[in-house]
């Protein structure tokens, strides 16, 4: 029943020694005795044991040194004291020294149960925790949550990530709507040292001003009309871990400077409040506008931009990185399909070439969308053209106007396609000498597909 659970008991009296193991022995635990702590710390050397009774009294090496060499060599191993009545100051130095528990004589098997049955609950959910630690720790290694791509420019982004997950730097994520700021968020979260504490999400560009005070700070009961409790906000609940701020443009210039105080001392009040709160948190910001024109609008501090803007990582839009929309369609396809029960095989080659000539404006967000609806609705076993229909590219606004810098590398691109990614024929194509050519293309991150 539980031969898994070995179990030594350690006391210099026979009769105690034996009697107690009796009882064990009985209730199906594998048990071994040791009549003082020598024999004891010899037995652990030959085999582990979870769980050793310890006798305080006994000549020679004591119970409490032998908790002191338990902790030391074996730090896994579980340990109850017994000590007699009138002995408890004993019993809780014993506890300070890493004593789970005490039995005082004398006891019954009852209360023998009771402190093992604890202590089979409490080994069960340490190594529950591990177990999870460890394969989060496992996915941790080859997952970018739903960060997908192989482009050059994805490739910098996922570099990026694994560079600055292990600092404590503020980031600020910057890109397109749609583009995965807050994926890229997760995955800096999931590669540190903080990920097994909360990742606390708010979109400040979707509450109200007043709202996202108390979104932020909490408040206590009765601030104000409607708090008719008290309330942790995202900086307290962020505590150990990642406070993530969507749409950070969209704060109000007097909560930047509220922020930018707590980011400074890592301490606020609640709303209505009189005591400090400590909060020792990792902020990561994202935003789709471009924050220094702001600043020259007045409408953001330069001072809060700054502090939040140590580490950018900037998203590319789907546009810029076509080679990555099959990999990513055929990821979707997958996802919904399981999640629909068919069984897809994936597009014909029409469906993927229409697909991959879309300028998606609503980048992976809106190309998730898509594959969903047209998982949704296919009848045959590949996705194809018919279910694609209602995706024109004629019908497809531009999400933003393209900058210089977007338009030469889209050129590039196409050139060094055309030219089958021979850097003469393509240099030629556009008047400038291969040394040029190659420097554009380090700088753009061109590089001929694997």
């Amino acid at each position: 029943m539980n031969r898994w659970f070995r179990i030594m008991v350690v006391d210099d009296e026979l009769a105690m020694r034996e009697s107690l193991a009796a009882w064990l022995v009985k209730d199906g635990f594998e048990v071994a005795t040791a009549d003082g702590g020598e024999q004891a710390l010899a037995l652990m050397k030959q085999t582990p044991f979870d769980l050793v009774f310890v006798d305080i009294k006994m000549p020679g090496m004591d119970g409490l040194e032998l908790l002191r060499r338990l902790r030391a060599d074996h730090p896994e191993t579980y340990a109850i004291i017994i000590t007699a009545y009138g002995s408890i100051d004993t019993a809780v130095e014993a506890m300070k020294l890493g004593a789970t528990d005490y039995l005082v004589k004398p006891f019954d098997p009852e209360q023998l149960m009771v402190l093992i049955d604890k202590t089979l609950q409490h080994k069960a959910l340490v190594d529950e925790n591990e177990a999870l630690k460890v394969r989060i720790l496992e996915r941790d290694k080859t997952v970018f949550e739903d960060l997908i791509g192989q482009s050059q420019a994805m490739r910098q982004v996922f570099a990026l990530i694994e560079d600055i997950a292990p600092t404590d730097a503020p980031v600020l994520v910057t890109g397109e709507t749609g583009t995965g700021k807050e994926l890229v968020a997760r995955a800096i979260h999931a590669r540190s040292e903080r990920r097994f504490w909360p990742f606390v999400p708010l979109n400040c560009g979707a509450v109200t001003e007043t709202l996202l005070e108390s979104e932020l700070f909490g408040h206590e009961r009765g601030a104000f009309t409607g708090a008719v409790q008290a309330r942790r906000g995202r900086l307290e609940m962020a505590d150990k871990g990642v406070l993530f701020l969507d749409e950070v443009g969209d704060i109000p210039g007097k909560m930047q400077v509220d922020l930018l105080r707590v980011l400074e001392e890592k301490t606020f009040y609640r709303i209505g409040g009189t005591t400090k709160v400590q909060s020792d948190f990792r902020l990561i910001c994202a935003t789709h506008r471009h924050l220094p024109t702001l600043i020259e609008e007045g409408r953001f501090r330069s001072d809060f931009y700054y502090r939040i803007n140590v580490i950018t990582i900037d998203v590319p839009p789907l546009r810029r990185r076509p080679e990555d929309i099959g990999l990513l369609s055929v990821h979707f396809l997958e996802r919904f399909a399981l999640d629909t029960g068919k069984r897809l095989s994936g597009f014909t080659a029409e469906a993927l070439a229409q697909l991959k000539g879309y300028p998606w404006p609503g980048n992976v967000r809106e190309l998730k969308n898509v594959i969903e609806r047209a998982v949704v609705i296919c009848r045959g076993d590949r996705v194809g053209v018919q279910e694609l229909s209602f995706l024109r590219p004629g019908d497809a606004p531009e999400a933003s106007p393209r900058t210089l810098e977007e338009v030469e590398i889209d050129h590039l691109r196409r050139t060094l396609e055309a030219s089958a990614w021979n850097v003469t024929q393509a240099a030629r194509r556009l008047g400038i000498d291969r040394g040029t050519l190659f420097r554009k293309m380090k700088r753009h991150g061109l590089a001929r597909p694997e």
